[in-house]
């Protein structure tokens, strides 16, 4: 009987030892070469790649040899600088386009991707609104620490029905409501900035990027934990540090199982994500025992409560610290590098620095408070604003997994496939922007959009479809505020120390910040 009972035992045990293996080998070697040879089979090609790492290497070394500039243009050519960084931040997809054209394949470890520039491709993954065509599972587990756990592809319609219950609610009928906040504390920037000018006796070199960042932190703070606003500043601080530590394993994270090792940079990633999930928690336990005014963290908890999909518990608590992960991404750290970014713009061209500042004095003209009503009459801020998004999207890529068989014009996309559309390369096309695409020119939206290109569905700075960013309209709301109260308080110029160096920090960031030198006026 012991026998018979040992063999049973030993059966499982090489069965689900040899399912294993075989699932194993099916998600490493034998799905992505079915992938690869569906796309081949429809005459697309791409580089070869190697076991396990794919084209990771060559990827990595491509992109180590893009050239950092050493040293500030001159003033006379500052004028003259272009914008083109697609060939400095993806020196390896500029490549593979010139040698297998506008669409083709790459793999990142074993995750097969096309990659897509053929423009009715292009238009149809830029307007799909289909949940089959969603947020690409790598990027949920690898960035998982910082975007949230909780959005699945597995259960991305759930989860998508979930985040549209809140997405009108917090990020656009709120928004009006919250512009004093946006006031408070640009107000507080420009005072520092007033401090700083005249301890320096008329002119101030200032790194405005920890200035842009503390501006936002202290909105978005005040936005969404309110009276906790010292503990929200201490958890985007920590989201902060997180960015930057899953932004140094972009490419290793995509090796299989390397985000389950325990090397130095994950456990920090872990510590990190430990830490900010006890933080928020704790918010939300303070929360529960006192009475708080709606903020955006109230709205969240709103949002849980009257959903019927999340059933308390641990899946309640995971959507509420997945939104405020997603509040810094989209309230937080693009605003403040859309600032940096448009302010180091008109620095560099005085003559729209002083067309936008005319315009935001005409506005205020007479003590007219900054509110929802005086920044729309901001028109001419707003191109500036439109042209800096263009040529620095806070997102380089759009990246999605078809969970389902998918066509896009000629091309046949297998479940599984991850599509890459590159904005940067969209956003700079002389096709479709004109000969001066990589030039700073505002004026090109003058009549919006559609009356800046060819191809409207090309611009997409805050994403597309059902995944387009949610704080879009904070974002452009915190965006002019800001802008307009620096403006008409300081005139700026780029500083001798700045160098222009585009990189990827998960969102296009200034590599070594922005230099300015300001003058009160």
């Amino acid at each position: 009987m012991e026998l018979q009972v040992l063999k049973l035992i030993f059966t499982a045990f090489t069965v689900a030892f040899l399912n294993a293996v075989i699932r194993t080998l099916d998600v490493l070697i034998w799905r992505p070469q079915r992938l690869r040879l569906k796309l081949w089979e429809q005459g697309i090609r791409g580089p070869p790649g190697s076991f396990l790492i794919g084209n990771l290497r060559e990827m990595k070394k491509l992109q180590s040899q893009s050239t950092t500039p050493s040293r500030s243009p001159s003033q006379e050519d500052q004028q003259a600088i272009t914008h083109n960084c697609s060939s400095k931040l993806f020196p390896y997809l500029d490549r593979w386009r010139q040698q297998y054209g506008s669409v083709f394949m790459f793999s990142m470890g074993n995750i097969q991707t096309l990659y897509v520039y053929d423009v009715e491709a292009v238009r149809e993954i830029s307007t799909c609104t289909s949940l089959d065509f969603g947020k690409p599972s790598y990027q949920l587990k690898a960035m998982g620490p910082l975007l949230g756990q909780g959005i699945l592809t597995s259960n991305g319609a759930k989860w998508a029905h979930q985040r549209k219950i809140l997405a009108p609610e917090l990020f656009a009928d709120k928004v009006k409501g919250m512009i004093n906040l946006m006031v408070e504390s640009s107000i507080t920037l420009v005072n520092s900035w007033s401090q700083m000018i005249e301890k320096e006796g008329g002119v101030a070199e200032i790194n405005i990027d920890s200035h842009m960042r503390s501006f936002s932190g202290d909105v978005i703070s005040k936005a969404c934990f309110g009276s906790n606003y010292a503990r929200g500043q201490e958890i985007f601080s920590k989201l902060r540090a997180l960015q930057e530590a899953i932004s140094k394993i972009a490419f290793t994270s995509m090796i299989p199982g390397f985000r389950y090792l325990p090397t130095k940079s994950n456990r920090e990633i872990w510590k990190l994500e430990r830490e900010i999930q006890s933080l928020i928690l704790n918010v939300v336990k303070e929360r529960k025992e006192a009475t708080s005014k709606k903020d955006l963290l109230e709205m969240i908890l709103e949002g849980a409560r009257n959903s019927s999909e999340l059933g308390g518990g641990d899946t309640t608590d995971r959507f509420v610290v997945d939104n405020c992960k997603n509040i810094y991404l989209a309230g937080y750290e693009t605003t403040a590098v859309a600032a940096s970014w448009t302010l180091m713009l008109l620095a560099s061209n005085p003559g729209w620095q002083a067309k936008v500042r005319e315009e935001v004095m005409q506005v205020l003209r007479g003590g007219q408070l900054l509110d929802a009503d005086t920044i729309r009459k901001m028109k001419t801020l707003t191109i500036v604003i439109n042209e800096s998004l263009r040529l620095y999207p806070p997102v380089a890529i759009v990246s999605r997994e078809a969970l389902e068989d998918m066509k896009f014009g000629n091309i046949q996309v297998p479940k599984g496939v991850n599509v890459w559309t590159l904005m940067v390369t969209l956003h700079q096309d002389p096709e479709i922007w004109g000969s001066n695409a990589d030039q700073f020119d505002p004026k090109r939206f003058a009549n919006g959009v559609t009356g800046a290109c060819k191809l409207p569905y090309a611009y997409m700075p805050f994403g597309v479809g059902p995944h387009t960013c949610l704080g879009q309209n904070f974002a452009m709301a915190e965006l002019k505020v800001l802008l307009a109260l620096v403006i008409s308080n300081f005139s700026f110029s780029i500083s001798p120390k700045y160098r222009h160096s585009p990189t990827m920090r998960l969102v296009i960031e200034p590599e070594f910040g922005v230099d300015l030198l300001v003058r009160r006026l």
